[in-house]
C-alpha cells in the first residue's frame, strides 16, 4: 500500500525576501517538532527554502543533523566523504520517500525523516547487516517549508543517533512540484554469513516476524521498528536459507524467495494479522517491514521457536506455510494469484 494525494497551488515572490539562518533558529527553537503535522509546502516566501538558497540551507541542515553529521572530510562539506576502511563484506542499499507516494500531510515531518532511514535499515536487517554510514539526496520545490524540512531532518537525526548511523554527505537539487529524498545506506555483515533471497528449497517452511496488514490506518508504515537485531540473529542460524523484508505485501514479495519448480503454500488461518485486518490486508497492504524467511525442512520448528522466544520475547514469530512442488498446492492453500501487493508503474 502506498499513499496517493495530489497538491496544487501557486504564488509569486521575490528572491530578495531572504533572512539569516540564525533568525530562523531563534524563531523556532521553542517549537515542538514531535507533533508537527502540516503540509510540506508553504505560500510564504519567508517560510520557504527559497528564502535561503542552497548554501545557507546546507548550513542549516548540518545544524539540524547535529552530532550525526561528522566534520569534513569525514562528513558534509567536501566532494566526497572519507570513510574508515571496512572489515569484512560491505552492504549497500537505497530507498526514497516521495511526496505523496510514501507520505502525505497527515504524517509528521519528523516521522518522514525517520521513515526514510528505517526503510533502508529494514533492507540491511533482511541480510543480517548493521549500518555504517548514509548519504542523502534531496530534491525539492522552492516552496517547501523550512519548518517542515527542519522537522524532517531532526527526525532523521534522532533515528540516526538511535541506530548509530553517521550522515556523511548528500546533495540538494531543485525540481518544481517535487519533494523527494533518497537515502543510500552503507552497512556490513554482523558475522561471517549474510542471507540473500535465494537458497530456499522445496520442503522448507516459511516464517514471518511481527504482524501483517493495516500499515496505513495503524500508522505502522512510519512507526515500525526495523528488525536489525532479529535479522542479525537469523543470519547466524544456518537453517535460515533465504530471507527478505516485506515492503510491497506478502503475496508479492514471497515470490522472490521461491525457487524454480516450487510453489508457496500458505494457510490463511496461520497469518499473524494486525488488529482489524483480514487475510487480504495481510497479503496485499504492504509496508509491513517485517522479515520473511525460509527455514530448512529438517529443522525442528518447535525448538527453533523456543530459541527465538528466549532471544525476542516481545516479537511474534509465526510459521505461515511451506514451499511445495509446483502444481501440488494443498487444497487449503491460498491462491496468491488472487492477491497483489504494491508494484510501481502499475
Amino acid at each position: 500500500m502506498r499513499l496517493a494525494r495530489s497538491f496544487s497551488f501557486s504564488y509569486s515572490f521575490s528572491f530578495s525576501d531572504r533572512f539569516d539562518p540564525e533568525d530562523w533558529e531563534n524563531e523556532n527553537e521553542q517549537e515542538n517538532e514531535n507533533d508537527l503535522i502540516m503540509s510540506p509546502f508553504t505560500r510564504s516566501v519567508r517560510e520557504s527554502v527559497a528564502a535561503l538558497g542552497e548554501e545557507r540551507l546546507i548550513a542549516l541542515i548540518q545544524r539540524w543533523l547535529g552530532p550525526v553529521s561528522p566534520r569534513t572530510p569525514f562528513g558534509i562539506g567536501d566532494d566526497c566523504a572519507v570513510l574508515p576502511a571496512a572489515k569484512g563484506r560491505q552492504l549497500i542499499t537505497v530507498d526514497p520517500v516521495v511526496y505523496p507516494r510514501h507520505f502525505n500531510d497527515a504524517v509528521p515531518a519528523r516521522a518522514v525523516g525517520a521513515k526514510l532511514l528505517k526503510r533502508n535499515l529494514s533492507d540491511l536487517a533482511a541480510m543480517g547487516g548493521r549500518p555504517t554510514a548514509a548519504v542523502l539526496a534531496l530534491t525539492l520545490d522552492p516552496r517547501v517549508s523550512l519548518r517542515w524540512l527542519e522537522g524532517f531532518y531532526r527526525g532523521l537525526a534522532a533515528c540516526a543517533r538511535q541506530h548509530g548511523v553517521p550522515i556523511v554527505g548528500g546533495d540538494i537539487a531543485q525540481a518544481d512540484g517535487t519533494l523527494a529524498a533518497s537515502l543510500t545506506l552503507l552497512g556490513q555483515c554482523t558475522g561471517p554469513r549474510f542471507v540473500t533471497r535465494t537458497g530456499a528449497r522445496v520442503g522448507d517452511s516459511l516464517w514471518v516476524t511481527g504482524r501483517l496488514g493495516g500499515s496505513l490506518p495503524s500508522r505502522h508504515h512510519y512507526t515500525f521498528t526495523p528488525r536489525l537485531a532479529e535479522g542479525a540473529w537469523l543470519a547466524r542460524q544456518k537453517a535460515v536459507r533465504a530471507m527478505m523484508d516485506l515492503s510491497d505485501g506478502l503475496a508479492k514479495d514471497v515470490h522472490a524467495l521461491t525457487p524454480r519448480g516450487a510453489a508457496v503454500a500458505i494457510d490463511g488461518k496461520t497469518l499473524p494479522l494486525r488488529r482489524g485486518c483480514d487475510v487480504r490486508a495481510a497479503l496485499a497492504d504492504g509496508e509491513d517491514y517485517e522479515l520473511v524467511f525460509a527455514l530448512a525442512r529438517d529443522t525442528d520448528g518447535a525448538a527453533f521457536l523456543r530459541r527465538w522466544r528466549r532471544a525476542f520475547p516481545r516479537v511474534p514469530l509465526t510459521c505461515i506455510g511451506r514451499l511445495v512442488p509446483a502444481g501440488k498446492l494443498p487444497a487449503a492453500a491460498l491462491d496468491l494469484a488472487a492477491y497483489h501487493g504494491y508494484e510501481h508503474l502499475r
